[in-house]
This record gives structure tokens, sequence and C-alpha cells, in this order.
């Protein structure tokens, strides 16, 4: 154990050293350390003994998550939002169902031994995008606001509304119920999961506002405790969400939001000091990543989980994307952009891990399809951010 534990500080302390030099690089930080995972773990050096149940990789991707979303719904900017809301509200309410529909069609035509139930899941796994893969994009000022934005909003809540669509689904895989009995289950569980997700994001975002700027105004709080309020709060919202039956996802977004918006004059200050912690919970989920899930995805590849994930990341995921957004004033080329940068990453691994646990006949199959497509999107989202980030940008500055 200390073996490994001392082999994590150090991969995070030689990483904090040169995360600047690397960050102008085409290699993130998840790439780095899902490759680490890999060459230490099991299938390469089997220095790194990690003895991490699915449990434990799920709670480890859950609060990861959790901190990320409302970390940058926080620093979200409500203004631009507001003006250019038909980007996120076009990819949530129409792209959304239209990708994983579209996801659930290629899986019909590649996937034989699975059933249709199955495929849905796969789809539903692997439609929301994630927000911690797409910070180099989301917080580049060369991305324009519009984009941005849209981007961070349409990360911090397809993940959530895609928890009650894939329970649904995991209750038809069960055959529970009847037909009539599982749609109006459908309908409770959105509802659901969306309102009591945002109540509590709401509620504690109020709370947590007004005790931050009384104490803070007589001079209670010590700098050197300024970093923790966000990450407890983060985490506290998604627990009481969970724990109430509602969405955490959707509690630490909207709540993220509203404490951005009610503390703007000191949420640069509180929020930086936090990313540190969100950085580094993220540098070791993709660690064990690449060490457990990627090495035995490698190990146990066929040609159809390889061929659903790159349709995922291009086709199921672009398609959907440049057709919402037909109506818009966006050129062909941000069309395009804002369609491939919809990495994976840990929400479907948090979604992928609960689908596990309910040991479906098909299960090794949505294992490799969903580790897969995880890993080419941390590699190829990753490698691609920078250049095409400053592509786009030249070519704004050239029709101005």
């Amino acid at each position: 154990m200390y073996e490994t534990l001392a082999l994590i500080a150090a991969f995070i302390f030689l990483y904090s050293l040169s995360s600047g030099g690397l960050n102008r690089t085409i290699f993130s930080g998840a790439i780095i350390f899902t490759a680490l995972g890999f060459i230490f773990g099991p299938l390469g050096l089997d220095v790194l003994k990690l003895d991490l149940e699915k449990e434990g990789l799920r709670i480890l991707a859950e609060m990861t998550l959790a901190l990320v979303l409302f970390i940058d719904a926080a620093n979200a900017n409500l203004d631009v939002l507001k003006k250019n809301v038909r980007i996120p509200s076009s990819l949530l309410l129409i792209g959304l169902p239209l990708t994983i529909l579209l996801g659930f069609g290629f899986g019909v035509l590649i996937f034989n031994g699975l059933t249709l139930i199955e495929i849905a899941i796969i789809a539903t796994i692997l439609a929301p995008t994630d927000a911690a893969l797409g910070k180099a994009v989301v917080t580049n000022e060369s991305v324009p606001a519009n984009i941005r934005e849209g981007l961070s909003f349409e990360s911090g809540l397809n993940d959530g509304i895609c928890v009650p669509i894939l329970f649904i689904f995991l209750a038809l895989a069960s055959h529970t119920g009847t037909e009539e009995s599982t749609a109006l289950h459908a309908i409770l569980l959105v509802l659901e999961e969306v309102g009591i997700g945002a109540i509590v994001g709401v509620v504690l975002a109020l709370i947590a506002s007004w005790l931050f700027k009384k104490l803070d105004h007589y001079r209670w709080i010590l700098e050197t405790w300024k970093q923790l309020p966000v990450i407890a709060l983060a985490i506290a919202t998604f627990s009481l969400a969970q724990y109430l039956g509602g969405s955490g996802f959707i509690a630490c977004f909207v709540g993220g939001l509203l404490f951005g918006w009610l503390v703007k004059e000191q949420k640069h200050k509180l929020l930086f000091a936090a990313e540190g912690g969100a950085d580094t919970l993220a540098m070791i989920t993709w660690l064990i990543f690449g060490a457990i899930v990627v090495g035995h995805t490698v190990d146990q590849m066929s040609w159809e989980p390889f061929l659903y994930a790159v349709l995922s990341l291009t086709i199921i995921r672009m398609v959907p994307v440049f057709f919402v957004l037909l109506g818009t004033k966006l050129t062909i080329y941000e069309k395009l952009f804002i369609g491939w940068f919809g990495p994976r990453g840990l929400a479907s691994i948090v979604f992928g891990v609960i689908v596990l646990n309910e040991h479906l006949p098909g299960g090794d199959i949505i294992r490799q399809v969903v580790g897969v497509t995880i890993f080419f999107s941390v590699v190829l989202h990753g490698i691609s951010a920078h250049p095409f980030v400053n592509t786009l940008a030249a070519r704004i500055k050239r029709s101005e």
C-alpha cells in the first residue's frame, strides 16, 4: 500500500511542477495519468497495487465529477449564457435524445450478441459529455464565449439527465413490472431526479452563500481555510441530493451556478483554491482508469467495441449536434468544433460501474465498449484540443 501511495504522490508532485509547460503541449493531464496507470499497472510493470473495488472507483469518479461540475458552474458567465441559451438548450433537449437514438441504431447493426435493452444502455452511458476532459476548451479564452458557455452548460446537465434514462433501461432489463407501470415509473423517476437535485442545489447554495458573506464580513474565515468551503459544499450538495433520491450531478451544477452568482465578488478566489483539489482527484481517477480499466479492455478487445467507439466519438455525436445547430449563426467549422468536443469521461465511468454491478448477460461487452470509448476520448480529445482551438481562433480572426 505504501509503495502505491508513494508512487501516486510522486506522480502528482512531478506533474504539478511541470503542469504549466505540459499545458502548452498536446499531452493533457488525463493522457499522462492514464498512460502512467497503464505502464505501472498490472499489465505493465505491475508496480501499482490497486485493489480498488468497482464501488470504490465509482465513488472516486462521482466525487471528482461533482466537484468539477460545481466549480465549472460557479465559474459560468450567466450574462453570456442568457444571450446564447439556444446552443445548450438545443444540445440538451434535441441533440442528446438524437445522440442516444443514433447510438442505439448503430449498436443494433454492430452488436449481434446483445439485447436491444443492453444496446440502449450502451448508447445512454456514452451520451453525456465530460466537463473535466473538456476543461482545456471551455476555459480557453481563444474560444468564443458563446461556444465555451454552451459546451460547459451542456456537460453540466447532460449526465444528470441521462441518470433516470439509464435507470429506466436497467429496470426494463430486469423485466420488473408491466409496460404501463414502467412508463409511469420512468416519468416519476425523471421528475424526482431533476426536481430533488435542483431543489437541493438551490437550498444549499442559498444557505452557504449567506453564511459565507456574513462570516467573511466579520473576518471569521482564515485565508488558509478559504480553499475548503467550495470543496465541502460540492460534496455535501452531491451527497444530500443522492441520499434524498435526486441527481447529485444536477444538484451540483444548479448549486454551483447559484453560488457563483451570489458570491460573485469573491468567487474567483474561492474557486481558484478549490480547483487544485478537483484536478488532483481527476488525475488519481485517470491513473486508476489506466491501470485497471484500460489494461483489461486492451487485453480482451474485439473489433465491435473498437468500431462503436470510433462511431460514438464522431458520427453518433457530431451529426445530431450539427443538425440541431443548423438554425444558428455559427459557421460550419464552429458547428463541427462543438460536435467534436464532446469528450466521454467521468460520467461514463460512473454509469459503466453502475451497469456492471447489475451483472447483465452482456456486461463484458458493455465494459469493453465503455472502456475503449473513454480511452479513445482521453487521447483524441486531449491531443486535438490546442490545435483545434488555435485553428478556430485563426478562422475567427480572419473573418473579422
